[in-house]
């Protein structure tokens, strides 16, 4: 972690040391033989602060992430040497950014965050507040909080903004200036994703058109990466590939891995959407592999899955469409334990000590103060509660979907076990001949549709087939593995399920409508049936459906559908 001591000269001050490498480039190893100097001049010395502003300078210039994370700790133990506070806190929100940035590892940086608010509380430092309620937004906005995140990055825009025009030190207008564009930034993102574009729009060019712009490359690189996507929603195709493919270089160049894959996600959704279909699996494939090397993923990017396992589906190539339906099962599961980790511990230890600070202040002015906050405190607890399972749901809605979809693809009807396999096992009192003679009749009524029939019962059908009910009701048994009213049952919702997915017509349906369609009288049993027999009710399997036919490029990808 440290490197040999050279020579420290004579008289040279701190600040002589840091002129020497200060004015290099972030990750620049060729500084760290001056810090080291600057860390041997501080350790004689006994300055604890400048051994920690050596420690932080280390951290920033090291390429290699595991010793940014080496130096952050060496930072935070001289800190705690010192009992100040706000150099304490400082250090733990340095490396919850180290976690956050190189690694996007939201849990670990979370836990340094959490740590840096505590010793942050009695400070008078404006600009540590404002930067532990930046980091926090982040977090926020992963999560899914957007309306959270958009608040705590309007708090930091009315504290960067202003600053930012104040007669600061260089280094110091430099921080506040990044503040508030990476704040324009994250905020422009949040109103994205609650789909209020306009807003977002004068957001990024409220940013774009920031004087001095062009001294901050990354920043511009988020800002330009946002008007790509914007014009993805636009359906600007080709501008929002120039934009994306402009922004790429910068951010693989500061190993940004997090927005290079979302960059990537949304140049193939604008080739699908020109209708090159090569060329958009091209850039879902890249959006695997940087998963598959990063163990990184966010919510939106689940989708890339769906396109490359329907395009498998559709080139007939079962063992890649395996391969990505289990990437997208990893996925998702990475995502659940990140969000129940980070959504119970940012409200227990953050939003919920914010309020019980705001309920301490309300009490000496307001005797009625405690049952507010108290009020206000159950009520988001019930909305985080409410939130995450609406999360989860949602993805769980979203995987049944998928294995549905699996399911008619293959267009199986109920499943049969040849005669031998219920000889062998003992299970069938029925004979070979009158086996086989069910066994060709079943199939010829399954592939009709006479199963809809009304009324439709057992003696029925054992009269139709010229067969006994005993007969069929063991046949029935024995092969398909269920009872007749259970059978029946599933031909009737297999038989609507394929309608609903084949022809758009019958996404327009009332629930009652399809359940008479398939002679289901009752909507409510019908509605049953299908969550029973699919995993999902019939109203999410048609949200489901329109949103994917509402996708650019969607029959290139997933097949033409019949429309009647």
């Amino acid at each position: 972690m440290f490197f040999s001591f050279g020579k420290i000269q004579g008289q040279q001050s701190f600040e002589d040391i840091r002129s020497t490498y200060d004015k290099k480039e972030e990750n620049d190893i060729t500084a760290l033989k001056d810090i080291n100097l600057y860390l041997q001049k501080a350790k004689l010395e006994n300055n604890l602060v400048e051994q920690i502003e050596g420690y932080r300078d280390a951290a920033f210039y090291s390429k290699d992430k595991s010793l940014k994370i080496k130096y952050a700790d060496s930072a935070i133990v001289t800190a705690h040497k010192t009992d100040d506070k706000e150099l304490i806190s400082t250090v733990y929100l340095l490396k919850g950014s180290l976690y956050y940035f190189y690694y996007k590892n939201y849990q670990s940086a979370l836990v340094e965050y959490l740590k840096a608010y505590q010793y942050s509380k009695d400070s008078k430092d404006d600009y540590l507040k404002y930067k532990i309620i930046y980091q926090m937004g982040l977090v926020k906005s992963y999560l899914g909080y957007y309306d959270e995140g958009i608040e705590h990055f309007k708090e930091c825009i009315s504290y960067f903004e202003p600053k930012s025009k104040e007669k600061l030190e260089p280094g110091a207008i430099r921080n506040v200036e990044r503040g508030y564009l990476n704040s324009l930034h994250q905020m422009a993102v949040c109103y994205r994703n609650i789909k209020d574009y306009k807003r977002a729009d004068s957001i990024i060019n409220a940013g774009l058109r920031f004087s001095k712009i062009n001294e901050f490359p990354s920043e511009k690189a988020y800002l330009t990466k946002c008007k790509g996507i914007s014009e993805y929603h636009y359906k600007n195709y080709n501008s929002s590939i120039k934009l994306l493919q402009k922004s790429l270089p910068i951010l693989n160049k500061d190993d940004d891995f997090y927005w290079s894959s979302v960059s990537d996600f949304y140049i193939g959704k604008s080739y699908l959407g020109l209708g090159k279909e090569d060329l958009a699996i091209k850039q879902f494939e890249k959006v695997d592999s940087i998963f598959q090397k990063r163990q990184f993923i966010v919510p939106e990017l689940l989708e890339n899955y769906n396109f490359l396992i329907k395009y498998y589906q559709n080139k007939k190539n079962s063992e890649k469409e395996l391969e990505y339906s289990k990437k997208l099962l990893k996925a998702d599961s990475i995502l659940n334990r990140d969000f129940k980790f980070l959504s119970e511990k940012i409200h227990k230890d953050y939003d919920k000590e914010i309020l019980e600070e705001s309920k301490t202040r309300l009490e000496a002015r307001n005797k009625w103060g405690f049952g507010t906050i108290a009020i206000l405190i159950t009520v988001l607890l019930i909305v985080a509660l409410l939130a995450w399972k609406f999360y989860k749901n949602g993805k769980q809605i979203k995987l049944k979907y998928l294995e549905l979809e699996d399911k008619l693809k293959q267009q199986n009807k109920p499943s049969s076990l040849p005669y031998e396999s219920i000889s062998n096992y003992g299970k069938s009192v029925l004979s070979e001949d009158v086996f086989i003679d069910l066994q060709n009749k079943l199939k010829e009524f399954e592939a009709g549709d006479s199963f809809k029939e009304n009324g439709l019962t057992i003696d029925k059908l054992a009269n139709t087939l010229g067969s006994n009910k005993s007969y069929l009701s063991q046949y029935i048994n024995d092969v398909k593995g269920m009872n007749f009213s259970k059978y029946i049952s599933t031909l009737r919702i297999d038989y609507i399920t394929k309608l609903m997915y084949e022809d758009t017509h019958y996404l327009q349906l009332k629930v009652q409508g399809l359940a008479d369609e398939c002679g289901i009288g009752s909507r409510q049993n019908f509605s049953d049936l299908f969550q029973e027999i699919n995993g999902i009710r019939p109203t999410d399997f048609i949200k489901q459906r329109k949103k994917e036919l509402e996708e650019p490029g969607h029959n290139s990808v997933s097949g033409t559908l019949s429309e009647s």
